[in-house]
């Protein structure tokens, strides 16, 4: 069998680990997180970067920094994870979902403006596949409003919009290190970052159980104390430090992860050109991170009959989101904004093929092969 996924495993990783153990502080923010903060500052141009226990938590983050409250509302895509909306409905805040764009499955910034009542508060873009959201037009709204931009980069590190690198673009940013990404904590793991300086000292507030614990450590103030709304959202140093290694080898992930996307692509373009399936569409003003690799089928019947066709020959692809809007909780949580036109229907089509670090050219050939082999 083909997996969906494998973790992204350099063999570099075990040193680091163990010299964190040996730590005298591996409860986290010690000399490991430093190290990947400061490397994600210099790397993004981030005015702070802090590491949490997952981009959820991060998420989750963003709510407390904007002081969100019962009644807000939020705009973001119906076609994402669910992490992007729990994290603002636990503050009570209503999800108003809003179409996507059909060529790169992201947020379709020409509805956004239409759903904006009196209670909204922020937007949130989802960078899908790493391929940037329209941000320009994104943040003129958020500006002409004054609304906050979070931007939900889970899976776009190392990918850029106009040369800035995503997640720091908006108010805030975050990215995600679970295994499914190109770069891992070891299973969880994730990072804020803190663009509009009126958030940075609430950010290590917050992130610290609500305390003024940093402080006190710098020596401002002569104890810490309880002083907002917070929780742990603090990674171990075993975490920070496997992160840390991959971090060190960013380039050579990227690289080969490119090298298989483009192979993917070239491989799969006469399928594509005579008409069985579409290819993902990245425009020019963005570069991506080859986090997935999809293609397209014609409807959701053909979509399974692939997957199945696929699986018996032990190749494991797999479909994703199901839109939020049509969900349970998205139901009672939430509401669609307009019609949608490209949300469930794209959603319907999409397959995402294997594709993680170092996937062999012999993995992606008999990949390739299966696919055409249907179509034929």
């Amino acid at each position: 069998m083909i997996p969906f996924n494998k973790p992204p495993y350099l063999g570099i990783e075990e040193p680091y680990v163990l010299e964190a153990m040996k730590q005298s502080k591996i409860s986290g923010d010690g000399a490991f997180s430093q190290k990947c903060q400061k490397w994600f500052e210099q790397k993004t141009q981030s005015k702070i970067a802090l590491l949490t226990t997952s981009c959820t938590h991060a998420l989750e983050m963003s709510a407390l920094l904007i002081n969100l409250k019962a009644g807000d509302e939020v705009i973001m895509p119906s076609y994402t994870f669910v992490s992007t909306a729990n994290a603002f409905a636990l503050r009570g805040a209503t999800i108003v979902f809003v179409d996507i764009r059909p060529d790169t499955m992201n947020i379709d910034e020409r509805k956004i403006e239409e759903a904006i009542t009196d209670k909204t508060r922020a937007i949130v873009p989802v960078h899908y596949a790493g391929v940037a959201c329209e941000m320009d037009t994104i943040m003129d709204i958020a500006n002409r409003y004054n609304l906050a931009v979070i931007e939900d980069a889970a899976q776009g590190m190392m990918s850029t919009y106009k040369g800035r690198a995503l997640g720091n673009i908006g108010h805030i940013g975050t990215y995600s290190f679970h295994e499914t990404k190109n770069y891992t904590s070891g299973g969880e793991g994730g990072v804020i970052f803190i663009n509009d300086e009126s958030y940075l000292e609430h950010a290590e507030i917050i992130r610290e159980k609500g305390t003024n614990r940093n402080k006190f450590f710098r020596g401002e103030v002569d104890k810490y104390t309880w002083v907002e709304l917070g929780s742990s959202y603090l990674p171990c140093e075993l975490q920070a430090a496997y992160l840390y290694a991959q971090l060190l080898e960013a380039d050579r992930i990227n690289n080969n992860r490119m090298d298989s996307w483009d192979f993917y692509y070239q491989q799969l373009l006469p399928l594509a050109h005579k008409g069985f399936i579409e290819l993902p569409t990245i425009p020019n003003e963005c570069k991506h991170n080859a986090h997935m690799f999809y293609i397209k089928a014609k409807n959701l019947k053909e979509r399974t009959k692939l997957l199945n066709f696929l699986k018996e020959h032990g190749i494991l692809a797999v479909f994703h989101y199901v839109p939020l809007h049509s969900s349970e909780a998205g139901l009672k949580l939430g509401r669609f904004h307009g019609e949608d036109q490209f949300t469930t229907k794209e959603s319907e089509r999409l397959i995402r093929l294997p594709m993680y670090y170092n996937i062999t050219r012999e993995e992606q050939l008999k990949v390739i092969d299966y696919v055409t082999q249907f179509y034929q």
